[in-house]
């Protein structure tokens, strides 16, 4: 997985993995943040984890289990869309296949939420999130696919356009996320 290099706007780093689940385990985070003037401020996060037992287990029907959850802010209008949470899910599934990350038994949840805060709570008054949590078995050992599909879909919840692509301000200057 140290093969992967991910998008500028998005920051990778090693994190601690389970240690119970399995006899090897690997764990990275990721975010990407949004820098308005002196303000930097997360739009999305996400981990990925990767469970691996020799012997191969019952529940995984493999030997090698992908673990992925991302949270990130997005439209209020999209909170109440019936759709969101298939599309949300096509993001993974659409992912997985075009960079040639070969699994099974896949599965997880989409989850959209809506708050407001109320009183001295830090952080706008409303807020809309959406999470997913996914886990597959992965086949083979190509591991950076996997993980790139991840990668992706983070990019999809954060709301950055394709790799390439640069979004234009109301001046015409570049505008959209950055990344540190």
């Amino acid at each position: 997985m140290a093969t992967v290099s991910p998008r500028p706007e998005i920051v990778v780093e090693h994190i601690p993995a389970p240690q119970r689940l399995a006899p090897y385990a690997h764990a990275v985070a990721a975010r990407v943040s949004e820098v308005v003037g002196d303000d930097d401020s997360e739009i999305a996060t996400g981990r990925f984890i990767v469970l691996h037992d020799p012997a191969g287990h019952p529940a995984w029907d493999g030997t090698t289990r992908c673990v992925g959850y991302l949270s990130a802010g997005t439209d209020e209008q999209l909170v109440d869309d019936e759709l969101f949470s298939e599309v949300a899910w096509s993001w993974l599934v659409d992912a997985l296949d075009e960079n040639g990350a070969d699994h099974h038994a896949i599965g997880g949840t989409v989850t959209r939420t809506a708050s407001t805060r109320f009183g001295d709570i830090a952080g706008p008054e409303h807020a809309v999130d959406v999470e997913i949590r996914a886990s597959w078995t992965a086949e083979g050992t190509d591991l950076d696919r996997h993980l790139g599909a991840w990668l992706g879909v983070l990019s999809h919840a954060a709301g950055l356009p394709p790799p390439g692509v640069h979004l234009l301000g109301p001046a015409g200057s570049a505008a959209g996320s950055s990344g540190s």
